[in-house]
């Protein structure tokens, strides 16, 4: 009988025809030695959504791009991103974990070469969509195959090593992206991916075999199912985007985007009910640990992209910091975070994880209430607490909410949960971002019109501040017209500077809300009895 094509490549793709080795079963050298390159290429794949955003201008001007289009160079990445980490599941059960991950990382420093050539801002954003794609297919596979990988106490430290790698990611990306711009030029950012990207592609190969491709999954593709999820995902991402920017609902293109996301999710949750070869399986959610589990990371991904993204908002805007004393102010939040790291690892192997994220969405919490106190004069001293605080509290979210969400999935579906549960906290990151731009943009308007109110007022001591600044000013400007028109410049950037840093304040006091009200769930969140236990291999 001849053999068929897809029949060839899965003993291509698959290897030897030796027996499938379980992951559990691996030498414990060999499994640490993939976990190391998988965990390594997803910091790659999260470092470089924010790695552009300290040298936007330096792109601009290279370019020769407008301020509307530049943005797309982030945008782009993360739509393309969100319709690739629910997909990675189903690419990962049909061309094994192995050459996903290898395709992933190699197209992914492809892309990134591409983008450090790119020649005019078309061409930069669409090979930034091509990267973001390519790229995040190995965010959640990482977290399935480490689980399926280890057991016990090596298990607990694998949500600890992972949460870490996304949370210092996206921290260090603007800090290391503004040193390269600095120092290199912007192409640098892009070209700095090749070396390690290639390095991850070729260990991926040679060392990552836990599991048998098929490719027969290929041929049963729903792309009514794929389609609908692109265009769902890619549109609520462009919604949440550009509607800060755009008056949201108030701009017609908005508008349009919101309800061709809100068409394409109801296809969406059709297919995946009643399709016979879903691309994303909802089957996760039956566990409600899991639905609440992905509740808390949607809140997660929205307290940590929104802070990661506040603090150095305010620093550059109020502060008038550059890139690289934001990224220096902001770097004090990675050494709490390896602290609780090893925290959060072992008390999650003795404590109830419900617990553990108790604790720490009440330590968030209060460092985005600390954080609600600021002044126009804080630097990094007075940041130093709000922030260690805030990321020693974040691990102790992560932890145990990973081991709540992935706990107890045989590896089929293990894949479809981890794919699931880490787009839950990169739509709550979206989400944080867009809503968290709204707010302080209608906060700041809220604050200017009081103080202006207050300043118009008979009692007020605007009219004498201005003589005053006048009478200092008339020194240097002898024209009085001149120096009167400069003094109430001055005292309109001290009344904007004030008003944008109340904003602020009551920005972070309403995240901290957030977080307190996220405790009411905490007790409906059931551990797995079968967390602990190893995850066998798909059977194929």
């Amino acid at each position: 009988m001849q053999i068929g094509i897809a029949e060839r490549l899965g003993a291509l793709l698959g290897g030897s025809g030796t027996a499938q080795v379980a992951p559990a079963d691996l030498p414990t050298s060999r499994k640490f030695m993939i976990f190391a390159v998988m965990a390594f290429g997803q910091f790659l794949a999260l470092i470089d959504i924010q790695i552009v955003a300290a040298s936007l201008n330096d792109v601009q001007a290279g370019l020769s791009a407008g301020p509307d289009e530049i943005s797309w160079i982030q945008t782009g990445y993360l739509m393309a991103e969100l319709v690739m980490i629910p997909f990675s599941a189903f690419l990962a059960q049909a061309l094994s974990t192995r050459w996903l991950f290898a395709l992933s990382a190699g197209l992914f420093t492809l892309s990134s070469a591409l983008c450090g050539a790119a020649w005019d801002i078309q061409s930069m954003v669409l090979f930034r969509i091509v990267q973001g794609f390519v790229g995040g297919a190995m965010v959640p596979t990482v977290f399935a195959t480490g689980y399926a990988l280890f057991s016990g106490p090596q298990r607990a430290m694998i949500p600890a090593i992972l949460g870490m790698v996304s949370v210092l990611a996206p921290t260090l990306g603007p800090t290391v992206g503004g040193f390269l711009t600095d120092a290199v030029g912007w192409r640098s950012i892009f070209y700095i991916n090749i070396i390690p990207g290639a390095l991850v592609t070729v260990m991926s190969l040679i060392l990552i075999r836990v599991d048998k491709p098929n490719l027969k999954m290929l041929r049963q593709i729903d792309y009514a199912h794929l389609a609908s999820m692109a265009i769902f995902l890619g549109s609520l991402e462009y919604v949440l985007e550009e509607g800060p920017r755009n008056d949201w609902f108030g701009d017609a293109r908005i508008a349009a985007a919101t309800w061709i996301s809100a068409v394409a999710f109801g296809l969406f949750l059709e297919r995946s009910l009643r399709s016979g070869g879903p691309i994303v399986k909802l089957t996760p959610f039956r566990r409600p640990t899991f639905a609440f589990a992905c509740v808390f990371n949607l809140v997660i991904g929205f307290g940590l992209y929104s802070s990661t993204y506040l603090v150095p908002v305010f620093l550059g805007r109020v502060r008038g910091y550059n890139a690289l004393q934001i990224g220096l102010t902001v770097f004090i939040v990675g050494i709490t975070q390896v602290a609780s790291t090893v925290i959060a690892a072992r008390l999650s192997q003795t404590v109830d994880p419900r617990r553990i994220i108790t604790v720490g969405l009440s330590l968030f919490a209060s460092a985005l209430w600390l954080a609600s106190w600021i002044t126009p004069e804080w630097g990094f001293a007075a940041w130093a607490a709000p922030q260690m605080l805030r990321g020693f509290a974040v691990m102790l979210c992560i932890v145990p909410s990973v081991g709540l969400a992935l706990g107890g999935f045989a590896m089929t579906e293990l894949r479809y949960a981890s794919a699931l549960f880490n787009l839950m906290r990169n739509l709550g990151g979206a989400i944080g971002i867009a809503v968290v731009n709204t707010w302080l943009g209608d906060a700041t308007r809220v604050q200017v019109a009081r103080l202006g109110e207050a300043m118009g007022r008979p009692a007020a001591h605007a009219p004498g501040l201005v003589a005053e600044l006048t009478r200092r000013m008339s020194s240097r400007i002898p024209d009085l017209d001149h120096a009167t028109l400069t003094a109430r410049a001055e005292l309109g950037r001290v009344v904007a500077r004030y008003a944008l840093t109340t904003a602020f304040n009551e920005v972070f006091r309403t995240m901290a809300w957030v977080f307190v009200c996220a405790l009411v769930l905490v007790p409906f969140c059931r551990p797995s009895p079968q967390a602990s236990a190893p995850v066998s291999p798909d059977a194929h």
